[in-house]
C-alpha cells in the first residue's frame, strides 16, 4: 500500500509540473498577444514625421497634440451686446427704416477698439445686410459718461465701459425686410456675435395729424443725427434705460426759414402759437394738465423758464391720450388755459384738445408730439406710427408730394388738411380744397406692414 501510494504521488507530482509549465506557456503567449496589441503600427502616411520605420511615431503624436491645441475653441471676446427695445420698421418717402440702440459693454480688462459693425439676416445663411465702417461709427457711437475730445476716441470702449450705437438702417421700397437681425461687432483682433432682434416689434397705428394747415416743420423728427435731442434722448427711469422720444417730433410752423416774425421774445410772434391741437385717434384722456405759464422764448443762455424745470414741470401743460393697443399719444408744451379736456374724457379723432403754447421745457412755441408704450411721462419706449395722409414739400422746389401711411422724417415740411373738427371724410387740403379723402377710407385700421409691398407714393 505504501509502495503504490508512493508511485501515485510521483505521478501526481509529474502531472503538476506539466500543468505548471503549460500554464506558464499560456501566460507567456497571452502576454505576447497583449504586447503586440500595445505596440503601435507605423502608418505609411506618417513617413514624413517619422525618423525611420523602426522608430515609433512619437513626432506625429506630439504634432497631433499641438494641432489639437491650436484648433481649440478660443475664448470669446468679453463684449456684451444687447438691444433694450426692439425696432419696428416704418415707411417714409422712398425707404423703409429701422431705428434702435445697440448697447455695448466691455466686460474685459483691456480696452476694445471697434472697427466695424455688421448687420445680418438672422434667418438662413446669415446674409449681410449692411456694414458700418469706422468713420460712420464715429457719428453713431455715444460712450456713456464724459465724451472724448477726439471723435476717433468714440471707437474705443474701455474696460468696464459702455457705449451705445445708435442704429439706423434704410431699405429700398419693395425690398425684403428680414424678420430677425443678427449683429457682428468687429474689433482690432476679435469678432463678437449676438444681439438677435426682430424687426416688427410693435403695431403701427395709423393716426390723424396732431395739427392742421400748411408749413409745419418736423423739427428733430426721426433721424440718426448726432444733434437730434429726441433720438439721443436715452434716460434712466426705474432702474432701466428708456427713450420715449425716439420718434418724437417738435412741430413748428414756419414761413420761409423762420418760425416767427417780429419780436423773438414775444410768444405771439411765433406762427405756431395758439394753433389748434387735434386728437389723432378716438381714445380716452389718461391725464391732462393746465395752469403752467408760457416761457419767454429764448435759446441757450438766454432761456429762462417761467418755472423751475423738474420732472413735474418738464412737459408743461400736457395731455396724454390712450390710443389703444398699449400705446399712448403725448401732447406737450400747451398754451395755458387752452386745455379743453380732462382725465377720463372720451375724444374723437380730429377733435380740438388744446392750443400750442410754450410751457414747460420749451424754448419757443411748438407742439412736442410722441407715441410711447407707457401712460407715465418718459417711462415708456418711443414707438413709430403712421400719419394717414399729408403732403410733403419737395426739396427740389416742385409741388408737394402726397404721402399716405407714412411717418415724416426730421426737417420735413408738411402740409396737413384743414380739419376744424370735421369728420375725416370731409377733410380738405390746405392748398387744394378740391382734394378730399374718400369716405370709405378706414381711419382706425391698424397696419402691420410686414411685407412692405407698398409702391413709392
Amino acid at each position: 500500500m505504501i509502495k503504490d501510494h508512493s508511485l501515485g504521488a510521483k505521478t501526481m507530482g509529474l502531472l503538476s509540473t506539466v500543468c505548471l509549465l503549460l500554464r506558464l506557456s499560456s501566460c507567456a503567449a497571452a502576454a505576447s498577444v497583449v504586447s503586440a496589441q500595445q505596440i503601435p503600427k507605423i502608418d505609411p502616411k506618417w513617413n514624413d514625421d517619422v525618423v525611420s520605420h523602426r522608430s515609433p511615431p512619437i513626432r506625429k503624436a506630439i504634432s497631433g497634440n499641438r494641432q489639437s491645441a491650436a484648433k481649440s475653441t478660443p475664448w470669446p471676446v468679453q463684449l456684451e451686446m444687447r438691444v433694450p427695445f426692439e425696432p419696428t420698421a416704418f415707411p417714409s418717402g422712398r425707404h423703409i427704416y429701422l431705428m434702435y440702440e445697440l448697447h455695448l459693454t466691455n466686460f474685459g480688462t483691456a480696452p476694445l477698439s471697434l472697427s466695424r459693425i455688421e448687420v445680418l439676416d438672422a434667418v438662413g445663411t446669415a446674409q449681410r445686410i449692411v456694414a458700418f465702417e469706422a468713420q460712420q461709427l464715429e457719428d453713431m457711437l455715444q460712450p456713456l459718461g464724459s465724451q472724448p475730445p477726439d471723435p476717433k476716441g468714440k471707437l474705443l470702449i474701455g474696460d468696464g465701459q459702455t457705449a451705445i450705437a445708435f442704429m439706423s438702417i434704410a431699405f429700398e421700397r419693395g425690398a425684403h425686410i428680414p424678420d430677425r437681425l443678427l449683429h457682428h461687432v468687429i474689433t482690432a483682433n476679435s469678432v463678437a456675435t449676438g444681439a438677435v432682434i426682430t424687426t416688427h416689434h410693435t403695431t403701427l397705428h395709423v393716426l390723424g395729424p396732431p395739427v392742421e394747415g400748411a408749413n409745419w416743420l418736423a423739427a428733430d423728427g426721426p433721424s440718426n443725427d448726432q444733434d437730434n435731442h429726441h433720438r439721443r434722448g436715452v434716460f434712466i427711469l426705474d432702474g432701466r434705460a428708456v427713450d420715449s422720444r425716439r420718434y418724437a417730433i417738435d412741430w413748428k410752423q414756419i414761413k420761409g426759414d423762420a418760425s416767427f416774425s417780429g419780436d423773438p421774445r414775444d410768444v405771439r410772434s411765433y406762427y405756431a402759437y395758439g394753433s389748434a391741437v387735434l386728437a389723432v385717434a378716438h381714445g380716452r384722456v389718461v391725464s391732462a394738465r393746465d395752469g403752467l405759464p408760457d416761457n419767454t422764448p429764448g435759446h441757450g443762455e438766454s432761456f429762462h423758464p417761467a418755472v423751475p424745470i423738474t420732472m413735474d414741470t418738464l412737459a408743461g401743460n400736457m395731455i396724454t391720450l390712450d390710443i389703444g393697443g398699449g400705446q399712448f399719444a403725448y401732447y406737450l408744451h400747451l398754451q395755458p388755459g387752452s386745455v379743453s379736456v380732462k382725465a377720463g374724457d372720451r375724444v374723437r379723432r380730429g377733435q380740438v384738445l388744446a392750443r400750442i403754447g410754450s410751457s414747460g421745457d420749451a424754448r419757443e412755441p411748438h407742439l412736442h408730439f410722441e407715441v410711447t408704450t407707457s401712460l407715465r411721462l418718459i417711462a415708456g419706449e418711443g414707438v413709430p406710427y403712421l400719419i394717414d395722409r399729408y403732403r410733403c414739400m419737395n426739396t427740389c422746389g416742385g409741388p408737394p408730394e402726397l404721402r399716405r401711411h407714412e411717418l415724416p422724417l426730421n426737417r420735413s415740411v408738411i402740409e396737413f388738411g384743414e380739419n376744424h373738427g370735421k369728420p375725416p371724410h370731409l377733410w380738405r387740403s390746405a392748398t387744394d380744397p378740391s382734394i378730399s379723402l374718400p369716405k370709405k377710407t378706414s381711419r382706425n385700421a391698424l397696419c402691420a406692414l410686414r411685407n412692405w409691398s407698398h409702391p413709392v407714393l
